[in-house]
């Protein structure tokens, strides 16, 4: 079913779900943004429907509100040590575009569903969350969720679409039924994007000759002389799921104080060293390609559904240097397709 709030009406509307629900959607920070003068879109908890940007795509994902940048895991002492508490039990309500519910979907395969290993810091969160999802059928210059098999998605409680003086609403979940009671009813059947301005072609890799063969293939080399290395195109990545863990001690002896886990970045020196100074991956072009491949092979080879990344741009968008995962895509294409007929 259908609805058209007023804007006025909307604020009325989040007054009443802000009773059960926290409420999060992209929001703009004036002058926080990476250059002088610049804003920046991220997600935020808010309070009325004239915080949320709708019109413009969020720099930073939704995952770091499931799984924030840095979160405590517990609080110890030299006898014992407790879990971190929840904070509250209210429920989460999220704006989102489809290709981040879609992106979500891979976090809780990752956090929730890969083999017997189930997260209990993710899971207490996710299960308390829900979606609303932001209609996007026109996309951006840098997405590519077409390609990836993102731009659709049946996984949200409530739709809507924005009309500046208005918004229509979509009511999927039967439980939101009664914050519409009385509301002006409208047909209103949500939209997707259909095709992107920019598109990729996937490779398909299909035997492990091959893939060792890309994976020495001289394209990479390119990001030794490019990449610098920050790691900002994974932290803006609605699907990297990498951690570290850190200690904070409270006294000298360091027997008390608190464990966090920290989002890590596989393109940031040290991610892969091991004990003894060993590490995997010791060149910028080493640390791209296991980045690329996990994202358009081995996440797909591992869970056999769906690629790793839903083509939201962001790395793109973020990288300080003009690396274009678009163009990266495509040119791993047009290295197995050589690799496959030097056959």
């Amino acid at each position: 079913m259908g609805y058209n709030l007023s804007l006025k009406e909307v604020n009325t509307l989040f007054n009443e779900l802000k009773k059960e629900f926290t409420i999060y959607a992209p929001k703009r920070f004036e002058k926080q943004g990476r250059y002088s003068d610049t804003d920046i879109i991220k997600y935020a908890e808010i309070s009325t429907v004239e915080e949320i940007e709708f019109k413009e795509k969020s720099d930073y994902p939704v995952k770091e509100v499931i799984t924030p940048i840095s979160q405590t895991l517990y609080y110890f002492t030299e006898d014992e040590f407790r879990e971190s508490s929840v904070g509250h039990n209210k429920k989460i309500l999220i704006f989102a575009r489809p290709c981040d519910i879609n992106a979500q979907r891979r976090q809780d395969t990752i956090y929730l569903h890969n083999g017997n290993f189930e997260d209990s810091f993710y899971k207490r969160i996710r299960e308390r969350v829900k979606f609303v999802c932001i209609e996007c059928f026109e996309g951006f210059d840098t997405c590519f969720c077409v390609s990836m098999k993102s731009n659709k998605t049946d996984d949200f409680s409530l739709a809507v679409r924005f009309n500046e003086s208005s918004l229509l609403f979509n009511v999927k979940d039967d439980e939101f039924n009664k914050y519409f009671n009385n509301k002006t009813k409208e047909e209103f059947e949500l939209k997707f994007i259909e095709e992107n301005v920019t598109k990729v072609t996937i490779p398909e890799i299909n035997n492990k000759e091959t893939l060792i063969k890309l994976k020495n293939h001289p394209m990479w080399e390119e990001y030794n002389k490019r990449c610098i290395g920050c790691g900002s195109c994974t932290l803006a990545c609605s699907t990297c799921c990498c951690y570290t863990t850190r200690d904070i001690v409270y006294d000298s002896a360091g027997k008390i104080g608190e464990r966090k886990r920290i989002q890590a970045s596989c393109h940031v020196d040290g991610f892969d060293e091991m004990a003894g100074g060993h590490k995997f991956r010791t060149t910028k072009a080493d640390k791209m390609r296991y980045k690329v491949l996990h994202k358009i092979h081995d996440y797909k080879a591992q869970f056999g559904v769906e690629h790793m990344c839903v083509g939201c741009g962001r790395c793109t968008d973020r990288c300080p240097e003009h690396i274009s995962i678009i163009a990266t895509i495509n040119k791993v294409n047009n290295a197995v397709n050589e690799i496959m007929e030097g056959k």
